[in-house]
């Protein structure tokens, strides 16, 4: 129990979860876990997958939801957005005692209410600002990705100290914890990976690459310029900031930087972003995003498959396979396996 020591009464957690990442570091802790993974049991080689140094005989019992639930003290739900809905009403919520406590890692079902837990258990956050494989990964070499945690009901009076020992145990506090809301979390989350993180960037590389290749140059050119040299530029960012990435390119570049990119990412961009914004606050997005699911995503699928055929994508792979010193991902399967 070396990371929920901090959380009184914590005996036994629950990962109700399709990613497996998230949870691995506490079972490398040594936390006591009950495993049920996206409604179904998990067992051989899907579990030495989520566990590491850790084996099914010596500290896992394989369970049901309802009776992973039932037996545990916190449970956390970390199965897809769209998802968490119907496995809390089927299986959580009948087997929800006085006590126990709910652990998200992102706000969204509570916040736009597909969940409404009662009123006599805890309900945390503890959301890793990066992916869940890379989380673990950060872990792994001792590193820690930055953590927001917030309370969205205290029943017990000892959430907060819940959600901080959670933090802990996936690495969190080795890079810092920052204290939010539900409400914050999930709206500033939602926001990011639409218009700057995954939306925003993927849509400005794909046109980057397509103008100049359009334009008569290279593939291969176009995919360094727009998407290889990009991870570059951003740890330049995120080690010293915008004015410290400056610092580390030429004139030309720092000209070119101030100048022109103000005319590419302009006020109009910004408007289209502030809509965006709107949409999510008011739950449009999250009814529209419900509906797909509910529709059979098949919106959502035609649009993955539409990226997964752009020429970027097949110069990266070739290019990406000379490069010795870069790890070769699967991305078909679980991101377990990544």
């Amino acid at each position: 129990m070396v990371d929920l020591q901090g959380a009184p009464g914590v005996d036994r957690v629950v990962p109700i979860t399709k990613p497996y990442k998230l949870a691995s570091s506490q079972f490398s802790h040594g936390v006591p876990t009950v495993v049920e993974v996206d409604g179904r049991k998990v067992g051989g080689g899907n579990f030495s997958l989520m566990a590491g140094p850790c084996t099914v005989e010596s500290r896992e019992q394989l369970l049901s939801t309802a009776e992973a639930v039932k037996r545990a003290d916190v449970i956390f739900v970390a199965l897809p957005d769209t998802k968490q809905a119907a496995a809390y009403e089927k299986d959580i919520a009948p087997n929800l005692t006085k006590g126990k406590t709910l652990l998200f890692s992102h706000g969204f079902s509570v916040h736009f209410k597909t969940i409404v837990p009662p009123k006599n258990v805890d309900v945390i956050l503890v959301a890793p600002k990066g992916p869940g494989h890379i989380v673990r990964r950060q872990y792994v070499e001792g590193k820690g990705v930055p953590s927001l945690i917030a309370i969205y009901q205290n029943a017990s009076g000892k959430a907060k100290k819940t959600a901080l020992a959670w933090a802990k145990g996936i690495g969190g506090t080795r890079a810092g914890v920052i204290q939010t809301t539900f409400k914050e979390e999930t709206e500033t989350d939602l926001f990011g990976e639409q218009t700057v993180l995954c939306g925003g960037a993927s849509a400005l590389i794909q046109a980057g690459y397509e103008t100049l290749v359009e334009a008569g140059y290279q593939p291969e050119m176009a995919y360094f310029e727009c998407l290889h040299e990009l991870k570059l530029i951003v740890d330049l960012m995120n080690e010293a900031g915008i004015s410290g990435m400056r610092f580390s390119i030429s004139e030309t570049a720092k000209w070119g930087d101030v100048s022109v990119g103000p005319k590419i990412i302009d006020a109009s961009v910004k408007k289209r972003m502030k809509v965006a914004l709107k949409d999510i606050q008011s739950g449009k997005f999250a009814k529209g995003w419900i509906a797909e699911y509910k529709g059979g995503y098949k919106k959502y699928n035609a649009l993955l498959k539409k990226g997964e055929k752009h020429s970027i994508e097949k110069v990266g792979s070739r290019l990406r396979s000379l490069m010795p010193w870069m790890q070769k991902r699967s991305i078909k399967g679980a991101q377990a396996a990544y």
